[in-house]
């Protein structure tokens, strides 16, 4: 029976399958459609697209059209041409470009002058429609008189206040030497500067030029002193040979915050709890800097109370020993900071010591003539010596004439500074962790650095450098000698120098000696 039934199916079935199979190999015969697929299997395409022809052709003389075509190897799109785009001179309008298929084309919307010769550079804009691979810095050039103008100019732009790259900023080129061109008019050239800080103009005409750095907005303008800025001193003559120039951009001004609103009214019936109420009326201490009951040698203590103060009484700040012996060196006590609420307690700690500290009742008040709830005692130590690590520094090539100073930094933020003055700078006792080494030429000798100033000519002075030492970052362990030699470093090197092993290292880490102690990288354990 069951070989029966599916007998009588397979022969009910058999037109529908033939007729089926008859149909696809139809199917195939038929022309291929529009839709572009690409060929599946093989190794990825990772070439760039290759342009083939332009019309007219590249470097062409006495231009008088509105249109180009350029035609690659492959098919390829155009990707956000108003970012990447630049034309120069710069526009009034920019160029409208389209893609289609294996070409690229260009209308011009502005009238073009007379003898000058202009370069079209697409940026990163132009990719293959595939794998997206990019025709890099491809630039057309023509003119509109009788020869292609070959003149340049480059140069490397770094941050003076940090030794950093900041590859969002332009260079700009302006003709009118006047002084209140940067800030009036849009510039006749500008060039984006690439992931080392290098920027370049070709096709330039023979001619002086003021050049500028800025951010790249939409006026290309410096109309605001908070924008970070560079200039050079004198205007450029821009020749075939033209020498490469380093500028140093600045904030003349920061940018000031903006101060979060302090208005916490709220409206609405609410619930009030009277212990609460009662026990917020109280001045009470919140907080301090002892981290696990041990203070930190290298800082201050600090003290946080639940409202800000009014006054406060050092002589009811009461440092002794375990034994309730008052110290003779007593406690300095100051404002830690605007808000009142916080008290900054100094003194001379010394490694794994032990303390009690003292806090009477009267030793705060707040706005309201409420003194804190109840004396308190707060008993701790100091951090034990092999807590910390020991830095010694060896400077190698400095410029003591440009009054160096060594910058070590955390998070932006200087933790330590001393001027260069010697060979070899020491400290017993350092807080662990990485850190950034800078080193900024104090020139006018105030301790800090120095921004530009361009406005009054008689007043424009160039901003202090800061450049990254070499090594830029350092790690200092806890109980260890940490040794390196320092120099002078630029933003603009390619290679960060690494640890090498025990020995001298120019440049990098040092050995600390031949001891049974020695690791690798300039670091030396410490006896127990």
């Amino acid at each position: 029976m069951f070989a029966n039934y599916m007998r009588l199916r397979m022969k009910h079935s058999y037109f529908p399958a033939f007729a089926i199979a008859v149909l696809l190999a139809a199917l195939q015969l038929l022309p291929s459609c529009a839709n572009i697929v690409p060929p599946s299997g093989g190794p990825r395409d990772s070439l760039p697209p290759v342009l083939v022809r332009a019309v007219p052709r590249d470097s062409v003389t006495n231009f008088t059209g509105n249109k180009i075509v350029i035609e690659f190897d492959e098919y390829v799109t155009i990707d956000n041409p108003m970012e990447n785009l630049i034309v120069s001179p710069y526009p009034k309008n920019q160029p409208q470009v389209d893609g289609k298929l294996r070409t690229i084309t260009v209308k011009l919307r502005d009238s073009l002058e007379a003898n000058t010769t202009y370069a079209i550079n697409f940026g990163h804009s132009i990719k293959d429609v595939n794998e997206g691979n990019v025709a890099r810095e491809l630039t057309y050039v023509f003119s509109t008189g009788d020869y292609i103008d070959s003149n340049f100019l480059e140069g490397q732009v770094q941050l003076a206040e940090t030794g950093k790259l900041d590859t969002t900023l332009i260079a700009i080129l302006h003709r009118d030497l006047n002084d209140s061109a940067v800030y009036k008019r849009s510039p006749r050239y500008y060039a984006k500067l690439d992931g080392q800080g290098h920027f370049q103009f070709t096709n330039l005409p023979a001619s002086k030029f003021n050049l500028f750095i800025m951010p790249n907005d939409y006026g290309k303008k410096y109309d605001d002193s908070t924008k970070l800025f560079a200039f050079l001193d004198s205007a450029i003559e821009v020749s075939t040979h033209t020498p490469p120039v380093t500028l140093y951009a600045y904030n003349e001004y920061k940018e000031q915050p903006k101060k979060p609103s302090t208005n916490t009214n709220t409206s609405g019936n609410r619930k009030k709890d009277k212990n609460k109420d009662e026990e917020d009326k109280r001045l009470k201490i919140t907080a301090t800097s002892v981290n696990g009951g041990e203070q930190d040698v290298l800082g201050d203590m600090q003290i946080s109370f639940s409202r800000p103060l009014r006054s406060f009484d050092s002589s009811q700040f009461i440092l002794t020993d375990t034994n309730y012996k008052v110290l003779p060196k007593q406690l300095s006590v100051e404002w830690a900071d605007t808000t009142a609420t916080k008290l900054t307690l100094k003194y001379p700690w010394q490694p794994a010591q032990y303390f009690k500290l003292i806090i009477n009742s009267k030793a705060a008040t707040d706005s309201g003539d409420v003194n804190i709830h109840k004396t308190d005692t707060l008993e701790f130590s100091t951090k034990k010596e092999n807590a910390y690590g020991s830095i010694k520094l060896h400077f190698e090539n400095i410029d003591y004439a440009k009054r160096p100073m060594l910058l070590i930094q955390q998070n932006e933020k200087t933790i330590d500074s001393v001027f260069i003055t010697q060979k070899q700078w020491s400290v017993k006792l350092f807080q662990p962790g990485d850190y950034d080494l800078r080193i900024l030429y104090d020139t006018n000798n105030d301790s800090t650095w120095t921004p530009g100033q361009f406005w009054l000519s008689e007043t424009r002075r160039q901003p202090e450098i800061v450049v990254p030492a070499k090594p830029a970052k350092i790690n200092v362990r806890a109980n260890w000698d940490n040794e390196w030699d320092v120099s002078p470093g630029s933003p603009f090197d390619s290679e960060e120098p690494g640890r090498k092993g025990p020995g001298r290292n120019p440049g990098g880490l040092s050995g600390a000696g031949n001891g049974s102690g020695l690791q690798s990288g300039g670091l030396r354990k410490r006896p127990n």
